[in-house]
């Protein structure tokens, strides 16, 4: 038995998805703010602090609390609540904001916790808790990409996530270890060993043009990873467009040196 609101879904598209989402009278579907696509008219919507499950209490603080944790992570205060107030089916759906994949996570397969990178949730069931994962290995906040503070999604809902490009699942045998550029990971689930290691050698460092550390995830657990980080996207964009200073030739030492400790190269 969930103990989340149960939800059905359906995703739409290939590289530019959508999911909608089916709710029974009553149910909720949480979602972040700017998410939303379309609704059926029995649903309403409403402005929540944080993500509505009062996983850590019901009072005004602790409400204040949970939603505080957001800021950390570069999110907004609100959340938006969308709850089926008619009778029969009624769908709302969410569109992810940049080319990619939407990944659908039962949590309740995924033993109730998934960790990811700190703008991939999109949207999730009524119930589940989206919060703050601090890395526990000062290398890994310093050096793993993404900072001291990923996002936890705790509960057995249905949750939702989007990343950039294609889409890899692999499985991880118990001390299977995978190298990974950091950018890449989206998500994984809580049993997996998250680390990061230099990447080794004067050449490969100065001259490799993949930055100067790669993250270490070791099974056993499931791993999610992205094609295309939307940090390499906007790195990309930014270096062929016009500039009036800065690192601006695409080929010159200076500008490669540069990029060298954020991966991306010359």
């Amino acid at each position: 038995m969930r103990t989340n609101h149960e939800i059905d879904y359906k995703i739409f598209g290939e590289e530019m998805q959508c999911v909608e989402i089916e709710l029974d009278p009553q149910e909720t579907v949480v979602a972040e703010a700017g998410a939303f696509m379309y609704k059926d008219q029995p649903i309403q919507m409403q402005t929540i602090f944080g993500d509505g499950s009062n996983s850590g209490g019901g009072g005004l603080m602790s409400k204040l609390l949970g939603a505080g944790k957001r800021l950390l992570i570069g999110e907004s205060l609100f959340m938006t609540a969308f709850t089926h107030m008619g009778s029969g089916k009624a769908r709302v759906a969410f569109a992810s904001p940049y080319p990619g994949k939407i990944i659908p996570l039962d949590l309740q397969q995924l033993g109730g916790k998934v960790i990811c990178q700190k703008d991939a949730f999109l949207c999730t069931a009524k119930g589940v808790s989206v919060g703050i994962e601090f890395q526990k290995k000062l290398g890994t906040g310093l050096f793993g990409g993404e900072g001291f503070i990923m996002e936890k999604l705790e509960g057995d809902g249905m949750a939702f996530v989007h990343a950039g490009g294609h889409i890899i699942e692999r499985e991880l045998a118990p001390g299977e270890t995978l190298h990974i550029d950091t950018g890449c990971i989206v998500a994984y689930t809580k049993d997996v060993d998250f680390d990061i290691q230099m990447i080794g050698g004067i050449k490969n460092t100065i001259f490799g043009g993949e930055g100067v550390f790669f993250a270490v995830l070791r099974g056993p657990g499931k791993v999610w990873l992205q094609t295309l980080p939307i940090s390499r996207l906007a790195s990309r964009i930014y270096q062929y467009a016009p500039q009036t200073g800065g690192r601006k030739e695409e080929g010159s030492l200076l500008g490669g040196l540069g990029n060298l400790i954020d991966g991306d190269g010359f």
